[in-house]
């Protein structure tokens, strides 16, 4: 853990986007646990699914990022 966390560090930084996944990620398991407090069942896999897609969309998003800084499109360092 000592080892990863620099340059974990370092990644959230530079890419804000991640950070609000985090921040989203943190949100999904705060309301699924209250709602299991209020005793109303969530399936895993509804919650497992959203994590994994959202995950996907950011990988994809962060692959277009480079891409284009690569290409250097004009305005591709300002999304």
């Amino acid at each position: 853990m000592l080892l990863a966390a620099n340059p974990l560090g370092r990644f959230i930084d530079a890419n804000p986007t991640v950070k609000m996944l985090a921040l989203a990620f943190i949100l999904l398991v705060g309301a699924v646990l209250v709602l299991d407090g209020l005793e109303v069942h969530v399936p895993k896999p509804y919650i497992y699914f959203a994590m994994a897609f959202s995950v996907l969309v950011e990988w994809l998003n962060l692959l277009m990022r480079r891409r284009a800084a690569a290409h250097r499109i004009p305005g591709a360092g300002e999304w």
